[in-house]
Parts: structure tokens; sequence; C-alpha cells
């Protein structure tokens, strides 16, 4: 099966053509088609994504990124074809909130062939949900006009699938793949740790594709935090990779934090979360210093990540003795830190 799939949840428009094969127990993917543009750049100015923006980036991106990944994938065959009034008046009205998009689909798709997908697979959230729509809208005018089924994708569990892919060596998918990946031999039950901006829980795969939430955050994503004290600090968006930098020169330097700061709710008994505290702790912390340096900013960085990553790995051990768990997974962007991981 080849499925052209959409991603459009926050500051980055990314569109890839996927062949599968196999079955739950050993599922093989061949990346034939895969183009990402990111907006981080321009969110920086504002310290962190805006949402009206991020649509608009979306808006203009996402068909030459369409066009991109199918010509990538050596699917964009170029043909004349005409489009009747009724479906003119539909994607009208499903791009009326899209300024500019519908002239711009209609361009392109009446230019093009059918590609030799089999389905269209979209990311319905969460997210932001200015920027989701672009994304949903397209892949439904998409669906609608080359009859191929829509498959809506909660992008939390595609961070868990994604931690659990490795890189496979099987003949059994396209040779023509500019990746190959593989996902067999999971031993359930699975503890997923999810940690990005907008999440921190911990989900438990007792079946296969079959998920129970039984911790998250009552307050703050851990990687708002990140971000919120890099912005404390002084440091530029995305803050959260700069406090990494920081705290890992840091951790050469010294041999213990300078500076000590709360673990919220590490040891209440729960799988839940709490960073807002922290948050609250480490603002107040540096008030109470005034002008700081270098090395004090290293040195608070160092904490605040020693810190969250403490409460981060207490509540995954208590989730792991309440799941018994066989196999523990990590995902969403704050999993890109070195240290947590």
């Amino acid at each position: 099966m080849k499925i052209l799939a959409i991603e459009t949840s926050c500051d980055e428009t990314a569109i890839a053509v996927v062949e599968a094969t196999g079955d739950d127990s050993s599922a093989h993917f061949s990346i034939l088609g895969n183009i990402l543009v990111s907006q981080i750049d321009l969110h920086r100015q504002y310290g962190g994504v805006f949402p009206t923006l991020a649509k608009r980036e979306h808006t203009k991106n996402i068909i030459p990124i369409l066009r991109a990944s199918l010509e990538e994938a050596e699917m964009l065959h170029e043909i004349r074809q005409d489009i009747s009034e009724s479906t003119r008046s539909y994607i009208n009205t499903l791009f009326s909130r899209e300024e500019g998009l519908s002239q711009s689909f209609l361009e392109f798709i009446t230019e093009i062939d059918v590609p030799e997908i089999d389905a269209i697979a979209v990311t319905a959230g969460p997210g932001l949900e200015p920027a989701l729509w672009v994304g949903i809208n397209t892949a439904r005018a998409l669906a609608s006009i080359w009859d191929k089924p829509l498959v809506a994708v909660n992008h939390m569990e595609g961070h868990i699938m994604t931690a659990l892919t490795q890189e496979d060596n099987s003949t059994s998918i396209s040779p023509d793949s500019k990746m190959k990946l593989a996902i067999s031999d999971v031993a359930t039950p699975v503890l997923a740790l999810l940690i990005s901006g907008g999440h921190t829980e911990l989900l438990a795969m007792n079946e296969w594709l079959s998920y129970e939430l039984i911790g998250t955050t009552r307050d703050d994503a851990v990687g708002e935090a990140f971000d919120k004290v890099a912005r404390l600090l002084g440091l530029p968006y995305p803050g959260g990779p700069e406090i990494s930098r920081l705290a890992e020169i840091a951790r050469k330097e010294y041999s213990e934090s300078t500076y000590t700061l709360p673990r919220p709710m590490k040891n209440d008994g729960t799988n839940d979360f709490s960073f807002s505290g922290l948050k609250t702790a480490t603002r107040y912390l540096i008030q109470s210093l005034g002008e700081i340096d270098d090395a004090t900013q290293k040195a608070i960085a160092l904490e605040f990540e020693n810190a969250s990553t403490d409460v981060l790995l207490s509540k995954t051990l208590h989730a792991l003795k309440d799941t018994h768990a066989r196999t523990i997974t990590i995902g969403g962007g704050v999993s890109a830190n070195e240290h947590i991981r």
C-alpha cells in the first residue's frame, strides 16, 4: 500500500509518500518521497509559534511541497485534466478560509495525473487548529478528486509508532526507497513517554494499537516549561535546545549543580506531572540574582534540566511498575534532549 501523508499540526509543513507492507506483527515502510519546510526562523521574533502566521505559511507552502514530494517519489506525471464546475465549487467552499489555496490547488490538480497511491493520511490533531485545517482540507480535497480513502491520524500515536521503528534492510520493500524502516518484534505491554511543547503524558499500549492514558501533566507541558525558562534566561527561540546546550557545557564543568530547584510531584505516588511550580521557582531564582552572567546562565540551565529529567524519570519508573511494560518508548520534540534520553 502506498500512502500520501500530510502534516501541518504546528510550524512545519511536511508531506511524505510511504509504501507499507506486512501486518501488525511485522510492518515494513519505504519512504519514497519526503519534503519538509520549517517555519522556525519566522516564529523566532515572537518567541514561540504564532498560529495565524503558521496557517499563512502552510497555505503558501503546501502545494509546492505536495508537488515536490510526488516528484521525489517519481509519481508526478503531467497531464491536462478538466474539472467540473460542481467540483470547483466544492474546492472553493472547502478552502474558503485559506486565502489563495483554492486557486493554487486547482491549478496544480488540473495539470497532473492521479498518482499511484492507495490512501491519503493527514494529521487531524492535536495541534494548532488554524494550522491543522490547512492540511485537513488539502487532504479532503485530494481524497475527493482522486477518489482515495482518507485516514485521520492522531500525531501523538505517530510519535509512538515512530519511536518503535528501526532501520530495515529487508528486500520486501521498494528498492527505490529513500529510507527503509520496520516495526517488528515489539513486546507488549508498551509504555510510551510523550514529551513536547504541548504534551507530557504516559500511555500504555497493552494490545497493539489500543492505548490507555495513565499519566499526564496537570498544568504545563515540559517543552513549554523549557521554552519559558529559556526566555527568562534571555535565550533565543526555540529555547529547549538552547537550555540543553548550556546544560551540557555546565555538566562538563561542574561536579554538581550550583543551585537547587524543586522536583514537583516527583514522589507523590501518581503518574501525573506538574511543571508550573518548577517554572515559577526558576523565575524567582533568576529574579533574586538580578543581572546574571554566562556562568550563572549555564548553572541555572543545568539545574532546570536536571530537575525536569528527575521528574520524568521518576514518573516513568513508577508507571513501569504499574503497567509491567516490556517495552518503553520516548517520543515528541523534547525526546531530542540527549540528557533526558
